[in-house]
């Protein structure tokens, strides 16, 4: 399809006017991944109760949600008027924009990612080897918005089944306006990829992007015009590497590669649905699973580290890294480091002003200088500081006014103030999170009126459950202030997916389920 350049225009136009309005285009609100709205002015700790707040409604969709939904405000529907509108994508392939104050209304636009003509459907559980994701696989990973151009990027799985024949598999990344969900820039194109390597499924000395082994479950980034994309795999289905690809965000053209393990195998990014990180400078934060090793001693395998990336040129090159001293004994237990996504704080006061917070599965938070990030030292790590939790961390941290809150897996949520640039636990909810805990969101008026909102979601393993919204207040977790179950014939969520980051944005808290998108907010 040809790109609607009349309608991007007046998108712009119509963003420009707003100004300041609140505004969602990436997971976790911004490139750092602090999880945080410093601009909600509705919702506050004395009026988030079960008296005045709860469920207001949910947009039904036409599968499971587990990407974050985003938010534009003031977009120019063409014959549909001006709307503020919530994107929500699914695990069928579809993209859709609602007005983001109608629940229960039908979408403003819905498009399918599947491109009929071809045959191509989405994957099931059974094709991927692995039963986290069902019945279908489609899009996995939070899209991205640039709203300088009205572009909405969404990655997408796909494959072609045959009878006779073996199916093909396919992933593509799309590039769509933002008014109507038209394709832009001659989108899709097909994720293709190689390295030079010796790795698993290697052939000939080389190393193939496999469609159907690579995972993308981490967020896409949008970092000085390009879109960085993340891969892991299924169930660490064999053979797979961790993957990051760039592409340019103006013409859809790939612009480098990087394979974390090129010689070796697995290394997967994992993140939990969180998303890889940018700093201001324009590096590229990362954190890979486990797998081989072998950086310290000339070689060129990640596993377990946390990557600093930059574009060279037609490379991503890695400009620093860590690694823990007991990668290998990480890697043969199963405890990645990369199973959660890395929060970059805003500037700290003291010697270290650049730190990077990296929780891991092995139950550890690694503090690290993000301009002397520590490589890999044998005797020890060169950390700022390592913090023990009660277990694996599955998501990111959330940061506001000199605090970062977490719930790892079966644990409280927790609130730690940052003083000199280490972690120092002041407070713990009385609620625990199961498996595989929580990825926090905080909502605030600047530096007052902050909630820190978290979702109980499916454990991996466990049967399926009603996804449950918890409300705390910032300075005190100890009680929460609402929860979706304390009257729960009004306000009771639709059942969990898994790794769900809530979205609150102008008096709403958003957030999938499967088959829907949730909607609460104040009572009329």
């Amino acid at each position: 399809m040809r790109p609607v350049w009349i309608a991007c225009g007046v998108f712009v136009l119509a963003l420009a006017a707003v100004g300041a309005a609140a505004q969602v285009t990436t997971s976790q609100y911004d490139n750092l991944r602090t999880g945080a709205t410093l601009s909600e002015k509705t919702l506050t700790p004395l009026n988030v109760n079960a008296q005045q707040f709860g469920r207001l409604g949910a947009f039904k969709v036409d599968g499971a949600v587990y990407a974050q939904p985003l938010f534009l405000p003031a977009v120019e529907i063409p014959g549909k008027g001006k709307h503020d509108v919530l994107f929500v994508a699914t695990e069928h392939d579809s993209v859709y924009a609602f007005d983001a104050y109608r629940p229960n209304d039908p979408p403003l636009w819905q498009v399918s990612l599947l491109d009929k003509k071809r045959g191509l459907e989405t994957l099931s559980d059974r094709d991927v080897e692995c039963p986290f994701l069902n019945p279908e696989v489609g899009i996995t990973s939070t899209p991205v918005i640039d709203p300088a151009t009205g572009t909405l990027y969404v990655l997408a799985r796909s494959m072609i089944g045959r009878w006779f024949a073996e199916n093909e598999y396919f992933q593509h990344l799309h590039a769509l306006a933002i008014t109507t969900g038209v394709e832009k820039f001659g989108g899709p194109v097909q994720i293709t990829a190689s390295v030079r390597g010796k790795g698993d499924g290697s052939k000939n000395g080389e190393v193939r992007f496999d469609p159907l082994r690579e995972n993308p479950r981490a967020a896409l980034l949008l970092a000085n015009s390009t879109v960085y994309l993340a891969w892991g795999s299924s169930c660490d289905v064999d053979p797979y590497h961790g993957w990051v690809i760039a592409y340019d965000a103006q013409t859809l053209a790939q612009k480098a590669v990087l394979n974390v393990t090129p010689d070796g195998s697995e290394g997967g990014i994992w993140g939990s649905d969180t998303g890889l990180g940018a700093d201001t400078s324009g590096n590229v934060y990362v954190a890979t699973g486990n797998g081989t090793f072998d950086a310290a001693s000339g070689g060129r395998d990640y596993g377990d580290s946390l990557l600093k990336l930059g574009l060279d040129g037609s490379s991503i090159a890695v400009r620093d890294y860590f690694t823990p001293f007991n990668q290998a004994q990480l890697s043969d237990s199963d405890a990645d480091l990369g199973s959660s996504g890395p929060l970059l704080l805003p500037d700290q006061p003291g010697a270290h002003r650049h730190l990077v917070l990296q929780p891991t599965k092995g139950s550890i938070i690694y503090v690290i200088d993000r301009d002397q990030m520590g490589r890999f030292r044998a005797e020890g790590d060169a950390v700022v500081q390592r913090i023990r939790m009660a277990g694996g961390g599955y998501g990111a941290m959330a940061y506001w006014n000199g605090h970062a809150y977490f719930a790892c897996s079966d644990d409280s949520l927790r609130d730690y103030a940052i003083e000199n640039g280490h972690l120092k636990l002041r407070s713990s909810s009385s609620i625990r999170f199961e498996n595989p805990g929580a990825t926090p969101s905080v909502s605030a008026d600047g530096a007052k009126n902050a909630i820190v909102w978290a979702i109980a979601t499916k454990k991996w393993n466990g049967p399926n459950r009603p996804t449950v919204l918890y409300a705390f207040d910032a300075n005190n977790l100890s009680e929460p202030i609402y929860t979706s179950e304390q009257n729960s014939k009004r306000d009771r969520a639709g059942l969990a997916t898994r790794f769900v980051i809530p979205l609150v944005v102008n008096g709403r808290v958003y957030f999938g389920s499967r088959d829907e998108a949730e909607v609460y907010g104040l009572l009329k």
